[in-house]
């Protein structure tokens, strides 16, 4: 998997409820969406694409949940990474003690539908609803081609879909199944929340999302940010399956844009556009 990276790369090291980090990279610069693993499991990941930590042009947010931040600490003071989230994610994350000290001066704010750019990749950072600060999703534009990281979201609207329009790649959560869910373990106060507008999505309403943004040139699908309590690998898939194949509106068949489950534990192939 060394060498020179092309116009995009995306690749999932890790995606689940337990921690998140999905790198992507061009040429001239490279990103982290979250960084809710060690710092050692992400310079692994790194090494095996030919990369380094200190490699890396930023960090981006989507919120302070310690899925998505546990190895903000580490990894800002080895690498001295500027890390780019939303005001309100970065005054949680600086009130967050099991980080350590993170060092001020790393932090750019930036707004949600406020386009910027790393390099010459051209992000954007668009609302989701979500029980954090101000959370973000992202979507990242090179060239001609598009990738986003779409999770932790309690439910979706036009303007989501209008944010995940014509991608050539997609990781989106699927993050538990109602049925597990609802007969599992949880106090009832914590299934409401994850069923709720501000929680995660199901495999049933991310397969409806999914639906509605699938295109010719999609190179890529993941279903990610599973729970490790309430779904699993195999479940999430043909549920999501099972239901564009019920979809009429939906003109894709398995086997027409490879969707795959992205792992927890280990790194996804890059997917290079």
């Amino acid at each position: 998997m060394k060498g020179r990276i092309t116009d995009l790369d995306f690749y999932s090291i890790a995606s689940g409820s337990s921690g998140n980090c999905i790198y992507v990279g061009t040429d001239q610069a490279s990103v982290l969406i979250d960084v809710g693993i060690s710092c050692k499991r992400i310079t692994e990941a790194l090494h095996a694409i030919g990369r380094s930590i200190h490699d890396l042009t930023a960090i981006l947010v989507t919120h302070e949940h310690s899925d998505h931040i546990a190895g903000l600490g580490v990894i800002s003071r080895k690498a001295h990474i500027p890390v780019y989230t939303t005001q309100a994610t970065i005054r949680q994350i600086l009130r967050y003690a099991p980080l350590g000290r993170v060092e001020e001066e790393l932090f750019h704010p930036i707004d949600a539908d406020q386009p910027f750019s790393i390099g010459d990749m051209n992000i954007e950072a668009f609302h989701v609803s979500h029980d954090a600060a101000d959370p973000v999703a992202y979507r990242i534009e090179s060239g001609h081609r598009a990738v986003a990281v779409a999770t932790d979201m309690g439910c979706y609207n036009r303007y989501t879909l209008n944010h995940l329009k014509d991608l050539d790649v997609i990781l989106l959560e699927a993050n538990h199944d109602e049925n597990m869910l609802q007969a599992g373990p949880y106090p009832y106060p914590l299934k409401r929340r994850i069923m709720g507008e501000k929680g995660h999505l199901s495999n049933i309403a991310s397969a409806m999302l999914l639906s509605q943004i699938l295109n010719d040139h999609m190179k890529a699908a993941y279903l990610g940010h599973l729970s490790k309590t309430n779904n699993y690998a195999d479940l999430a898939y043909a549920t999501v399956m099972s239901e564009l194949a019920m979809d009429p509106n939906c003109t894709y068949h398995e086997g027409d844009i490879p969707i795959q489950v992205a792992s927890r534990e280990h790194p996804m192939d890059p997917v290079r556009l």
